[in-house]
């Protein structure tokens, strides 16, 4: 089982609330996700203990270039951010390096699966 973890400080209020719909991941990850699968959403830090979310289904993964990503791509990763150089920004933040426009990122989208228990 594969897992789409998330920072809790920055992601657990909107991943709880359903508003993000997609991750914006550095660099081609599209060998490890695939359309179709079911991964656990994660929230807690890089290396320490983690706590499941909920189960989610990939529905597309793409992947392009930071100048490339749509308005769309931006909003479903996080409703406050208003462009790329906010992306840019965000992604220099997470993973410690110098991030440009022509870095290739992967956008995974995905939705929430419920367990259809009442």
């Amino acid at each position: 089982m594969f897992a789409l973890n998330f920072y809790t400080d920055l992601y657990e209020e909107v991943l709880r609330n359903g508003r993000k719909a997609a991750t914006i991941r550095l660099g081609d990850k599209s060998d490890k996700y695939k359309t179709g699968m079911i991964v656990w959403i994660t929230v807690g830090p890089r290396f320490g203990r983690r706590q499941k979310l909920y189960n989610a289904i990939i529905d597309r993964v793409e992947v392009k270039p930071i100048a490339e990503l749509s308005p769309r791509d931006i909003e479903r990763e996080n409703p406050e951010l208003r462009g790329q150089d906010e992306v840019i920004s965000m992604l220099s933040r997470i993973y410690g390096e110098f991030i440009t426009p022509a870095h290739l990122v992967t956008v995974i989208y995905f939705s929430r699966v419920d367990d259809g228990y009442a």
